[in-house]
Parts: structure tokens; C-alpha cells; sequence
């Protein structure tokens, strides 16, 4: 695959799986299973990690997936609620296993194995025994409010019992038992109304109503998996699962602690065979190191701790007819064909559709509509068409013919040499593709335009008051009171939330231009190294080479990108408009004292956590690494620093700081 290919099958899977995490976190209607979910996102990690230079902040792989129900007040969670990699597989939980002993430098640790509830992720806030707040996952740094709404939840202690902490976090999983769900689907079928799928769809939409006496109409359960404190009281997992029941609040009773993998294993494969005797519904289970100090020095990816995994159970499948196939155009161009299935109940779920993801896997399993396909499940909610049952065919069904041109502007498709993947080439006209640039232009790494959404910015195209990102600061509050649904008060809002964006730093701005390649971490490299977007716009690609981190393929796109009279125009358009287009040093370092010098960070702290002092070290002209090697500068060491770090720091004679002399180095310019 050229790397132009590769490019555009990364930003191809991008588009899926932020579809995907969509409709699975904000809407809880999932349209593929989770098997056929990470097998997306793990290809497009393995992507990612061999092409480093396109990287994105905004890509799916460094974020949770969701959104925030603007129904509902937001709220910025204080630690992020990540979500955990996932494996279906012994060997991939046993290297799990191996990463764990080699961070560590040694196999003094114990596992505790819970029960994964297909249920919604909450992080509830108590204050002097009393629930203070209660607040969804939603994009993992943002959730929703739900305090009233989980507050019916009976199995809920209103006030806690015992010696509890003044303030403290708990997170859990609010689910419905199947009985329950049965019986609110029986009362519905006798109301002659349409039938809910499965009990975590009910449960999610519950969550969402915004009369919560409804709510308390519905039975949701809860149960609660992690205590989170700013000063712990507990040194492990198991302990804080110990005090939570003590004060009255509601944790598994599954829950086990397992000191090798082969008992993590024995754990399993029994609760594989007792899931069916449970009343609600589990799809794996949850592996966490117990050990609070080991989870420090282990520490987080991107996207998941390194602490913790899940494994998923089997699979499941069923046979369907394939009624027809639907073709979606992705934000840069990327055609995605979607079976329409006869609807088929698998575990649990009424399965309708599953991506049949290019014109290579339609001739692979030369699938034609009207043919009898198996479909399997991985993780509890939609199918991948793993094959076709001959023995059914009809003889007279006609090779499926892919389509030819864009099924959104009509443009003819084209499709590279060598390259499974179908393309629109007309990315300035194909509404689809414009829309999805606005998109990234207004999201939250980018400028962040407060009370604008993806839905908002499509209405605004549709109406025609947008047709690219500089039309944004041409809208006028008569134009959006005009719009569908929209309240005064929203339409001021939005208005005044376009007038912030024009305080947005230059690297962001950057950033939301969308060229390609020019993900957050490079946008932030090229405002430092040029002051300005001029500065930028002349640059050449020898120029651009000389950028920490930017190689031949972004250096050429930036160069493309700016030969374009169009966005030459673009750009001056938004300059007029007032937006930032220059940095400011201030905005992006506090000091070089650092500068050039490659630093790893490990162990616990107490004046700052792990990630205080990487950003310290980044203000300060530092680049943090996450091993130690021949090209480390120096290694600030808290406590429990992993014994195998310390011998390979102690080896290659690299200085080893403390906490204090690290601070004291940087003393003179140091920010609190």
C-alpha cells in the first residue's frame, strides 16, 4: 500500500470509529458488535503506530469515544474516565500479563478479576456522606449531570453509613435486570408500541429523560467497581471495594482476587459457563492489578491504563437474509458499503445492519443481495458477515455490482491502485465531506465553539449560511434564530460561542484547518518554529524539515496545502475575522531550561502527580519519553519506582532526580 494509501485508510477508519463510538455512547444504538468494534480500532492503532508521522489528537485511538447530551449541564471530570483494551483471546491476556512483569521488573503482584456488566459507565461525587453529583462518561474529559435521574435508583443509599471520607469519587455501572426488561417490553407490547432492543438500551435511554419521576418508573440497578480519592486511604483495589460496601454502597459480590494469570484464567472460564444463571447481563470480565502503588508506576496510554484489561467472551452467530447494501461517504471521501440484514435476534440484541467495509469484502465473500449470511457477534450488539450459505442461494441472484459514482454529489469514484477502499475525489463540493471539515474545524482539540455541534453545523449547511469554516464568522443571529428548534436564548449563545472562538490560540487554529497529516502534537511544533501563519504559508518543505518530529510526507502536504489559492483565501478570510494566526510564547512555553533535553518520568510523587510533572517538563522545553535508553537525559524518580527502570538508568549512568531536585531545577521559572 503506497503511503497516500495508507493515509487515507487511516482517516477512513477514523470516520468509522468515531461513527461508531457515537452511536454506541450518545445514541445506545449500536450498529456493529464490540468484536467488530476493536477489531476496527485495533487496526487502526497498528495503522497509526507504523505511521507516526500522521498522527492526530483528534483520532478515535486518543480519545474514549461519546459525547455530551447538550440536554444536560456538563461537567469536566477531575481524573478522565478512560475506557480498558480489550482481548478475546489466552495469548493476548497472557502478554498482558508479560508487559505487566516487565514494567515492573518482578511478579510480586496479585490481579482482582470483576464481572464487566453490559450496563453505563457513572462517576458519582460524594460530599459528607451525601450524593453531591452524579455524572455520565460521556467523551471521557466531559460528561452529563444526571444527578435527579440517578437518584431513583433504589439499590442507591441516599446517606451513607460508617467512617467515610469527607469527599470522595465513585465510579460504576447502572444496568437493568433482564426480568425487568422483560416485563417494561411485555407492558409494551400490550400498548400495541414498539419493542426495546436490549436491556443497556433502555437503561441508556432512562438515563437521558429529563423528567426524572419517569425514571423512577423504570428499575435501573446499580453496582460500583472503583473508589477514586485525592488522598488515598487504601493501598489497593480490593481494600476500597472493602470500604465502599462498609458504607453502605453497592459492589459485586463476584468480585475476586486472583494472584497469577492462571487463576485469572480459572475465574473466566467459570463465569463463562454461570453468566446464563445471572439475571443481567455481563459480556467479560475486567482484569486490575490490585496494588494502588504498582498502578502508578504501570500508568495510562492515550486511551486505557496499562493496569488493566478486559476480556471479552465468544462469540455467537446466526444466519439472516441480506435485504440490501447501502453505500455512507466518510468525511475525507472514503466510501463504506452497509448491509441491510432481515433483523435477527443474537444475544441478546435485534441485529439490522453491519458494514461490509469495501468492494474487496463484497468479492471476498461474494455476497449478493438476497443471500442467506451468517453473521457473527463479539460483543454483544451487531455482526459481522462472516460468510454466505450457498445452499440457499437462489441461482438467479446477480453478482452484486459495486456502485460507480458518490451516492451523495454523484462525482465518479475513483479507487487507487492496489487499494481495496472507493473514493469521492470531490472533497470541495460533496456536501458530506464539507460538512465533516466544519466538524473538525468547531471540535473541542480544535476551536472548541461552545453550543455548536456536529447536528447544528449540518442544519447551517443545509440551510446554506455555511459553506466552509470561514462562513462560521459571517452568521448573524437573525440567520440562526430562523433555524429548526431554535430557542432565542440558544441562538445568542451560539452566536457569542463563534465570538470566543476568535480568542482560540494559533497552535488550535492550526490544527482545525485540517490539513492533512497536521494532527494537534504537530500544529503545536509548527506554531512554535513559525511565529505565524505567513511565516507558515512561505515555508518550503526544507523548511519544514527542520521541525522536531516533521518528515517528507507532512512537510509535502503543508506545502500542498498551502499552493491552493483557495486556501490562501480561506486563511485571509479568517484572518479578517480576527481569529488567532500568530503564537504567542507565553501561550506555549514558560521557559527553555528544559529545552532539548529527553526526560523520563516514574513512580509516585507527592507535591505533583505523573502527569503534573510532564507538563512541567513540557513547559519548560523538555520531551518526555516513556523508557529509558541510551538517548535519556535524566529520569525523575518518585517513589516505587520500577526496579527494572532503576537498573537500566543505574547501568547507562543516566542522573536519577528526586521530586525536589527536579522542581529546584527548574525553580527560577516554575509556575504552581
Amino acid at each position: 500500500m503506497s503511503l497516500f494509501g495508507v493515509q487515507e485508510k487511516i482517516e477512513s477508519l477514523r470516520k468509522a470509529v468515531s461513527e461508531h463510538n457515537y452511536q454506541y455512547y450518545v445514541l445506545a444504538q449500536p450498529l456493529i458488535s464490540d468484536y467488530e468494534f476493536d477489531m476496527l480500532l485495533q487496526e487502526l492503532i497498528q495503522l497509526e503506530a507504523k505511521h507516526p508521522g500522521y498522527f492526530d489528537a483528534n483520532s478515535p485511538t486518543q480519545k474514549v469515544g461519546g459525547a455530551v447530551n447538550k440536554n444536560f449541564e456538563s461537567f469536566t471530570h477531575e481524573y478522565p474516565m478512560l475506557s480498558l483494551g480489550n482481548t478475546y483471546n489466552e495469548e493476548d491476556l497472557r502478554d498482558f500479563d508479560q508487559r505487566v512483569v516487565k514494567q515492573l521488573g518482578h511478579h510480586d503482584y496479585e490481579y482482582v478479576c470483576e464481572l464487566k456488566v453490559d450496563g453505563l459507565s457513572i462517576s458519582l461525587h460524594y460530599e459528607n456522606g451525601q450524593l453531591l453529583r452524579a455524572v455520565t462518561r460521556g467523551d471521557g474529559v466531559k460528561g452529563d449531570v444526571v444527578t435527579d435521574n440517578v437518584k431513583t435508583i433504589r439499590a442507591l443509599n441516599s446517606q451513607l453509613k460508617g467512617a467515610f471520607p469527607s469527599s470522595f469519587e465513585v465510579r460504576g455501572e447502572i444496568f437493568m435486570h433482564r426480568p425487568a426488561f422483560e416485563k417494561l417490553n411485555q407492558e409494551r407490547a400490550d400498548a400495541d408500541e414498539p419493542l426495546y432492543a436490549n436491556p443497556r438500551n433502555v437503561a441508556a435511554g432512562t438515563l437521558k429523560l429529563q423528567d426524572s419521576a419517569e425514571v423512577a418508573k423504570r428499575p435501573l440497578d446499580i453496582v460500583l467497581y472503583q473508589l477514586i480519592e485525592n488522598t488515598p486511604s487504601v493501598k489497593t483495589h480490593f481494600e476500597g471495594l472493602s470500604k465502599l460496601k462498609q458504607w453502605g454502597l453497592v459492589v459485586s459480590n463476584e468480585t475476586q482476587i486472583c494472584p497469577t494469570i492462571d487463576t485469572v484464567f480459572n475465574y473466566i472460564n467459570e463465569w463463562d459457563e454461570k453468566r446464563k444463571l445471572l439475571s443481567y447481563d455481563i459480556d467479560g470480565v475486567v482484569i486490575k492489578v490490585n496494588d494502588y502503588s504498582q498502578r502508578e508506576e504501570l500508568g495510562f496510554t492515550a486511551k486505557s491504563p496499562r493496569w488493566a484489561i478486559s476480556y471479552k467472551f465468544k462469540t455467537e452467530a446466526a444466519l439472516t437474509k441480506l435485504l440490501s447494501i447501502d453505500y455512507q461517504v466518510g468525511r475525507t471521501g472514503a466510501i463504506t458499503p452497509v448491509a441491510n440484514l432481515e433483523p435477527v435476534f443474537l444475544l441478546g440484541t435485534t441485529v439490522k445492519r453491519a458494514s461490509l467495509h469495501n468492494a474487496n469484502e463484497i468479492e471476498r465473500l461474494d455476497v449478493r443481495v438476497g443471500d442467506y449470511v451468517f453473521v457473527e457477534k463479539g460483543g454483544e450488539i451487531i455482526p459481522k458477515i462472516t460468510g454466505v450459505d450457498l445452499s440457499k442461494r437462489n441461482i438467479e441472484l446477480p453478482v452484486h455490482p459495486y456502485i460507480t459514482h458518490c451516492p451523495d454529489c454523484q462525482t465518479e469514484l475513483i479507487r487507487k491502485d492496489g487499494e481495496a477502499q472507493h473514493y469521492c475525489p470531490n472533497e470541495d463540493h460533496c456536501p458530506t465531506q464539507v460538512i465533516g471539515k466544519i466538524q473538525h474545524f468547531i471540535h473541542r482539540k480544535a476551536l472548541d465553539i461552545n453550543n455548536l455541534g456536529d447536528e447544528t453545523v449540518e442544519l447551517l449547511f443545509k440551510q446554506g449560511l455555511i459553506q466552509n469554516i470561514a462562513d462560521l464568522y459571517t452568521i448573524k443571529y437573525e440567520d440562526v434564530l430562523k433555524l429548526e428548534r431554535m430557542a432565542e436564548k440558544s441562538a445568542i449563545n451560539l452566536i457569542e460561542g463563534i465570538e470566543a472562538s476568535k480568542q482560540i490560540p494559533y497552535p488550535r487554529v492550526l490544527f482545525g484547518l485540517g490539513i492533512r497529516y497536521v494532527g494537534e502534537t504537530v500544529a503545536k511544533k509548527l506554531a512554535k518554529s513559525f511565529k505565524n501563519i505567513d511565516d507558515l504559508i512561505k515555508s518550503n518543505v526544507e523548511d519544514l524539515l527542520k521541525v522536531d518530529e516533521i518528515g517528507e510526507r507532512i512537510a509535502a502536504s503543508i506545502v500542498e496545502y498551502f499552493s491552493k489559492p483557495k486556501n490562501i483565501e480561506l486563511i485571509s478570510t479568517l484572518k479578517a475575522a480576527g481569529l488567532q494566526l500568530e503564537s504567542h510564547d507565553e501561550d506555549l512555553t514558560v521557559s527553555n531550561i528544559l529545552g532539548g533535553k529527553t526526560i523520563v518520568i516514574s513512580g509516585v510523587f507527592h507535591q505533583f502527580s505523573r502527569d503534573e510533572i510532564k507538563h512541567l517538563v513540557e513547559i519548560h522545553g523538555g520531551k518526555n519519553a516513556s523508557s529509558i535508553s541510551s538517548k535519556t537525559d535524566f529520569v525523575v524518580a518518585g517513589d516505587n519506582m520500577g526496579p527494572a527502570k532503576l537498573e537500566k538508568a543505574v547501568n547507562l549512568k543516566i542522573t536519577i532526580l528526586n521530586e525536589e531536585e527536579f522542581l529546584n531545577l527548574i525553580h527560577d521559572t516554575k509556575t504552581t
